[in-house]
């Protein structure tokens, strides 16, 4: 039997192969992990999508910006602590995974597109 095609995941923009365990139901799946379900997509991770392409439009064309940039103001706007952003910097990086899945930017490292299921370190997000 041939897998089907994998699947994004809805919460952290990750890629997902099928499984035997989703046999019946591999239609509904939308989230890799127990932890992706149960977190899903809250408003937060929704404001920082929104963030993140309202700084690239102030940008030059092809310029990148950081997802600190994204998580500092997002903080600003949900009167976080001072260093309260810096718990938003993963929910940061799985909103731009969604956005690359959506075909609306890339992400990069050392200038370079880089596979967002997989990439480590340091990235920069600009617009496709």
């Amino acid at each position: 039997m041939v897998s089907p095609e994998p699947k994004i995941c809805a919460s952290c923009g990750r890629e997902f192969e099928w499984r035997k365990k989703w046999a019946k139901n591999w239609d509904e799946v939308k989230y890799c992990s127990d932890a992706c379900r149960r977190q899903k997509v809250r408003p937060v991770d929704n404001d920082l999508e929104a963030v993140i392409l309202e700084l690239l439009d102030q940008r030059a064309g092809g310029a990148t910006i950081c997802p600190s940039e994204a998580a500092r103001t997002v903080g600003t706007r949900h009167d976080m602590p001072e260093e309260g952003w810096r718990e938003l910097m993963e929910p940061a990086r799985r909103a731009a995974r969604r956005l690359v899945a959506a075909d609306l930017v890339d992400i990069t490292q050392k200038g370079s597109v880089v596979d967002p299921s997989t990439a480590k370190g340091p990235i920069r997000i600009r617009r496709r």
